[in-house]
């Protein structure tokens, strides 16, 4: 975020009116602190045994000339970051992308959003080359928001004794917004705020506080970065 408040990511055309963001602004951290009084959004802090997970930073969803797609360059690199902190930690590392398959029967959530992907789109569906991918890290392809939803990612985290997700991509409103709520039953959930975006500046700044208020603990790129540098000082 910069000094402004701007977001440095997301859709122009889905972007606050600037006399709006300030009040909104105020009216988010005055609800964060109505709901501290209430003893709501309380620190669940990090475990002993982290896992990461980059949700959908595909093609289709980080190049702004795709139906789905958005200014997220400061999401990917933040990533990035998280990703490269957490390689050295030695961490399971997992990613996601939409599992394309024309045979897959209609719902009633494909009224509410068209997409206008093919099956020759296949290539618009790969992870954005940025985050450089390696042999070891599960890519698991899902049809629904949540990570959880028809995958075996709990089984598999599970399996590793992992006790903390972080989360990161997009979208804050949706993937990122059902993983967290599916992930905090057994999981404690940090989100690295920089690390995270959506195409409406509104859906995400709402959506992130509901996050940190009920879910997991929304934190600074640097400070996640830097428990898992300790985490990588302290194995050595």
């Amino acid at each position: 975020m910069t000094k402004n408040n701007n977001l440095d990511f997301g859709s122009s055309d889905l972007s606050l009116p600037d006399e709006l963001r300030g009040p909104l602004i105020q009216h988010l951290d005055h609800l964060r602190q109505q709901y501290l009084q209430r003893n709501w959004g309380g620190r669940v802090g990090f475990g002993t045994r982290p896992a990461l997970i980059v949700i959908d930073l595909a093609v289709y969803w980080t190049q702004s000339q795709y139906q789905m797609g958005t200014q997220a360059d400061s999401v990917v690199e933040a990533t990035c970051r998280v990703l490269a902190e957490a390689r050295e930690a030695g961490i399971p590392i997992f990613f996601t992308s939409l599992a394309l398959d024309p045979a897959d029967p209609p719902s009633p959530q494909n009224r509410k959003l068209v997409m206008d992907l093919k099956p020759e789109d296949t290539a618009l569906l790969e992870l954005d080359e940025r985050l450089q991918r390696q042999p070891s890290e599960k890519l698991i392809l899902k049809r629904y928001a949540s990570c959880f939803k028809g995958t075996n990612l709990h089984e598999m985290l599970t399996s590793l004794g992992v006790d903390t997700l972080i989360v990161t991509g997009l979208s804050t409103s949706h993937c990122v917004y059902a993983t967290c709520r599916d992930a905090v039953d057994s999981f404690r959930v940090i989100v690295p705020r920089e690390a995270v975006g959506e195409r409406c500046e509104i859906m995400h700044r709402v959506n992130l506080l509901d996050i940190d208020i009920d879910l997991g603990d929304v934190m600074p790129v640097d400070e996640v970065a830097a428990h898992l540098q300790g985490s990588t000082a302290s194995e050595k």
